[in-house]
């Protein structure tokens, strides 16, 4: 261990600790031991407060505590002459150091001090950069702050299934604007999620990203906290929370909540610039959750120890790195620290002009950008694919039929269809819709590209930025091509692409996909589970929760919404090891509640015990777990004598008195809660919905962007109920978010709910 390392961290540490104990008794003083503290649409309070203390921070008062714990952990800088093991004082003045830095940030939203803008980030007229004027201008670009838990669970899917493999913590500020482009996309095109923080005599690399015109955002995966190094404890939070709400983890389980991101949250932090006092301390609060550093200046190294899976400090200086271009450093510099945290890549070459990654699947191309779209409201857009015989494909070969590009105006819109053909010895119809669903992810993996939608309401928009680098029509066959062979070589053998846009082969081939879609609409919902034998097991997520388990049905889909029955068997016969395995489903015990002997026994098995019955169709006897990952959660209103469906968008008020973010605390991390649930959002129209407690009529209260995007859907749920006028029946936001007032909504317009059995 470093003594040099570990006096800066202690140095650091105190510092930071006095820091924040005189800011925080200068608030109280001010404002009141009882004003409110808490991070924006979080669940879990200060977050690594509660989750190393099990301490709920809800006002100033409740950071005294957390404060006079940060001061035991802290320790005298090393003395000169005398040599001990450093590492334990090190890692004690780390995490000291992540208490006082949420201390402060919490106490800075109590001030309205966050986000903390970027030094002049004004446009002229006063507008400020958190303004709508900002955003619709600049396409966002505000500081984040916490990541708030809606968008923690739309990451969860791809962060348990690979496609996001880990995330980087980025401090300070690279030597050039270049360097800061080329490691940030050298960490896009690998899928890492990337957070940003800290500055360098006062430049952040934030200002250098801006300053180069890179989009920042969720959609992005790039995340700007802030241009301090303070800021960077959102990244230590995020890692805390994965472990609450996907391990299962309660507050105060500091050794399990540690280990968990050791062995299953790949991150590490990459110093860029010089390295201060207070971000060695930082460093120090990042290696005890089994984060290593990768510094780019010179600095000393901490070898192995055990905290850490391999080396916790890395120095790796920019100019002596043997390579010619920004570019081929930043490769090297994000392969080093991939290495060093023994972070899982998945990633697959694409033949096209533009980089290409799903880091890049949010990719917004705004109008003013865009060369050129297909579909939306001016045009007609496609994607078919289908299922034909070897000697009827040509693999690799790939057409464009109709105008080019070029043949367009700038910003014009124009017909496309995108037809493919597979064959392979392994392939089955049934795989066509799960494979033509991979479209929307193969083609926003590109630079520059957005794609919305799918099948016949396909939405793509093509960047000037990306045309410039000689992206054409051809490139989206290059892309499809390559993707379906590195993702589904087990099945598919041989792929052919014809990219239509000529109007009336368009219109011609658009009516085939139609016919071809209603049979595939058909078949599934002629699917119900006493039709068939097997259900599907989903493990996917027990990556990130360990004692889950989703059981797909063909009435009910997974809870994250991205697997129905069909994809399972599908992902079974692709990878028959992989995560969706078939499992009979025994002698029913009770038809009614969805009780059976086999998903009983392997319930039982892949829970590790945790979980001894599982009912399919009921809420409030012995319900499925969830991960984290799901789209809507369902909840007992027991003054309605019915249950909320809350979608994750929603961040406002329930009746239940929380939020989606804490309710999800109840929901996740593979806990058996009755009378709360996640589930996928078109679970809400099967006929299986909660069947067991007396379906969808029990559904009180929605909220109103569930109502808006599943309109037609949910309307002919009411209809199969007997009840046209059930859906205006329901509250949502909108109307109430107090359960009296709900009542009263709801003996007004006549819900049935409140003439059904008692609930429970």
């Amino acid at each position: 261990m470093s003594r040099y390392i570990a006096t800066r961290a202690a140095r650091g540490a105190n510092a930071l600790v006095a820091e924040a104990e005189v800011m925080l008794a200068k608030t109280i003083a001010e404002r009141g031991a009882g004003t409110p503290v808490a991070f924006p649409n979080t669940a879990y309070y200060l977050p690594v407060a509660f989750g190393m203390l099990g301490h709920e921070v809800k006002t100033l008062g409740d950071l005294r505590p957390v404060m006079e714990h940060a001061h035991k952990l802290l320790h005298p800088a090393p003395d000169d002459n005398l040599w001990v093991p450093y590492l334990g004082e090190t890692l004690d003045s780390g995490m000291a150091t992540l208490l006082a830095a949420e201390t402060i940030e919490g106490v800075r939203f109590t001030l309205g001090q966050q986000p903390e803008p970027y030094p002049g980030f004004h446009l002229a007229g006063g507008t400020s950069f958190t303004s709508p004027e900002f955003e619709s201008e600049n396409g966002g670009g505000h500081l984040n702050g916490p990541i708030d838990d809606i968008q923690l669970r739309s990451w969860g899917i791809q962060l348990v299934d690979g496609r996001m493999p880990g995330f980087a913590a980025i401090v300070g500020a690279a030597r050039t604007n270049a360097a800061a482009v080329a490691i940030v996309r050298e960490l896009q095109r690998r899928n890492i999620l990337t957070f940003l923080s800290g500055n360098v005599n006062g430049r952040s690399i934030i200002d250098q990203l801006r300053e180069e015109g890179v989009e920042m955002g969720y959609d992005t995966f790039i995340v700007p906290f802030g241009r301090d190094t303070i800021s960077a404890i959102y990244a230590l939070g995020f890692a805390t929370r994965s472990a609450l709400t996907f391990g299962g983890m309660k507050g105060g389980q500091w050794r399990d909540i540690l280990l968990y991101n050791k062995f299953r949250v790949f991150a590490f932090v990459l110093a860029l610039g010089e390295v201060d006092d207070l971000k060695y301390a930082a460093a120090a609060g990042a290696i005890s959750y089994g984060f290593p550093t990768i510094a780019d200046t010179v600095i000393p190294q901490i070898l192995p120890s055990g905290v850490t899976r391999y080396e916790h400090v890395i120095s790796m200086p920019w100019n002596e790195i043997g390579a010619a271009t920004e570019e081929e450093k930043a490769a090297k510099l994000v392969q080093r620290a991939i290495e060093v945290r023994g972070v899982k890549i998945k990633m697959t070459e694409v033949p096209i002009p533009v980089p290409y990654g799903s880091a890049f699947e949010g990719e917004v191309v705004r109008k003013k950008d865009m060369r050129v779209e297909f579909g939306g409201k001016y045009s007609r857009a496609f994607e078919y694919l289908r299922m034909v015989d070897m000697d009827k494909v040509e693999d690799g070969k790939i057409e464009v039929i109709g105008p080019p590009i070029e043949s367009m105006a700038v910003g014009g819109a124009m017909d496309l269809g995108i037809v493919i053909k597979v064959a392979g010895r392994k392939m089955q119809t049934d795989f066509e819709p799960v494979l033509e669903r991979q479209i929307h992810y193969f083609v926003n993996g590109a630079s520059g590209i957005q794609h919305i939608g799918q099948r016949d309401i396909a939405w793509i928009r093509i960047s000037q930025a990306a045309y410039g680098k000689g992206f054409n029509l051809r490139h989206f066959g290059d892309i499809v091509h390559a993707r379906l062979h590195a993702d589904f070589g087990a099945i598919v053998d041989k792929v052919q692409v014809t990219i239509f846009t000529d109007p009336a082969l368009v219109a011609e081939w658009l009516e085939k996909a139609r016919a071809a879609y209603d049979f595939r609409n058909r078949r599934l919902a002629n699917l119900t589970d006493e039709t068939v034998e097997e259900f599907y097991t989903c493990t996917l997520c027990q990556s990130f929760a360990p004692t889950h388990v989703c059981l797909v049905s063909p009435q009910r889909l997974g809870l994250c919404g991205a697997y129905n029955w069909l994809d399972c068997k599908a992902s079974y016969e692709i990878n028959p090891t992989g995560p969706n395995q078939p499992v009979r489903k025994g002698a029913v015990l009770d038809p009614v509640k969805g009780f059976y002997t086999g998903l009983n026994e392997i319930a039982v098995k892949n829970s590790q015990g945790s979980v001894q019955e599982v009912a399919m169709y009921s809420i409030m006897t012995k319900p499925m777990t969830a991960c984290g990952c799901f789209e809507c959660i369902v909840m007992l209103v027991p003054e309605a004598n019915g249950v909320m469906v809350v979608s994750r968008e929603d961040p406002s008020m329930t009746p239940a008195g929380m939020t989606f973010s804490t309710l999800a605390g109840m929901a996740g991390g593979g806990l058996q809660t009755e009378g709360v649930m996640g589930v996928g959002k078109y679970y809400l129209t099967s006929p299986k919905f909660i069947s067991g407690d007396g379906g969808f009529k029990r559904v009180v209260w929605m909220s109103s962007i569930l109502k808006q995007t599943m309109a037609a859907e949910l309307q002919t749920v009411a209809e199969r109920e007997g009840d046209p006028d059930l859906i205006s029946k329901i509250a949502d936001e909108t109307v109430c978010t107090d359960p009296m007032e709900l009542v009263a909504f709801l003996e007004g317009s006549g819900h049935p709910a409140l003439m059904m059995d008692p609930i429970f």
